[in-house]
């Protein structure tokens, strides 16, 4: 299995709070499911010593971007993550690539800080829905992409339009506000919860963990935020439905995504 090829794996280092662009080292290339030391063509699997690339994970989805070296180019479609290994999906498109080979990974930019403002969005939707809804709303799921969000939460009955439009009322408000993401990384659990902070359903935390906070909207989050709420532009809901009994789902979309939704742009 994959699991075994990569255990005595050391964790790749995470760069992508801070960069876009990381220089790193191949340690290991997966292809045909077997461990290579060098790779042709086509597509395989490849583990960096350090990487600016999110792994999918908390909902929000992973990076892509481009892997390279002297005439050496690797298409990044897709990241993920296990137990600390961050795997790259990649296509050679041009050269050779080695193991123990030196590299500069870029992320898709504009893709990153697309993803960036649709989790901070989605931040700021959950703390206001508890207040517009009530302390009985929890996340029950989510995932975030470039394009749009996707909330689920704990909540009896459907949404109606006016709470819809009260709660984006308020986002737009919180995003007005420009407030800064203030984090705090690989602090103890216990701080944390009397920090306030909310843990998100379904995931698993250490000992030590990270705390994305926006004005009020306090979070466990593993994920890659905006600088601050003023850099969302401006928030949409475009849907809110039922998943199962108890739970309903919003859809919603930001800058400029929103902007063309309400400009009807085709």
């Amino acid at each position: 299995s994959q699991k075994d090829l990569l255990s005595g794996l050391h964790e790749t280092e995470f760069t992508g709070y801070t960069e876009y662009m990381s220089d790193a080292k191949v340690v290991a290339i997966i292809a045909d499911d077997m461990l290579c030391e060098e790779v042709t063509e086509g597509d395989f699997t490849l583990v960096l010593d350090r990487t600016p690339f999110y792994g999918e994970g908390g909902g929000q989805v992973g990076d892509s971007g481009i892997i390279s070296a002297d005439d050496m180019t690797v298409l990044v479609n897709d990241t993920k993550k296990t137990d600390g290994i961050y795997l790259h999906m990649c296509t050679l498109r041009k050269g050779i690539i080695h193991v123990g080979d030196s590299v500069t990974a870029g992320v898709n930019i504009a893709r990153r800080e697309a993803i960036r403002r649709n989790h901070s969005a989605l931040h700021l939707l959950q703390d206001e829905l508890r207040k517009v809804l009530g302390t009985h709303v929890e996340q029950k799921g989510s995932l975030v992409c470039p394009d749009y969000l996707r909330f689920d939460f704990s909540h009896f009955q459907k949404v109606t339009d006016e709470e819809l439009e009260k709660v984006a009322a308020i986002v737009n408000q919180e995003i007005r506000k420009n407030y800064p993401l203030e984090e705090s990384r690989a602090i103890p659990i216990g701080q944390a919860k009397k920090m306030g902070a909310m843990a998100i359903f379904g995931e698993k935390y250490g000992d030590l963990v990270r705390v994305v906070k926006f004005g009020e909207s306090v979070e466990l989050c593993g994920g890659t935020h905006a600088h601050a709420t003023g850099q969302i532009g401006f928030f949409k809901i475009i849907s809110e439905s039922s998943v199962s009994a108890g739970v309903r789902r919003i859809e919603a979309i930001t800058a400029a995504k929103a902007e063309e939704y309400i400009l009807n742009i085709k």
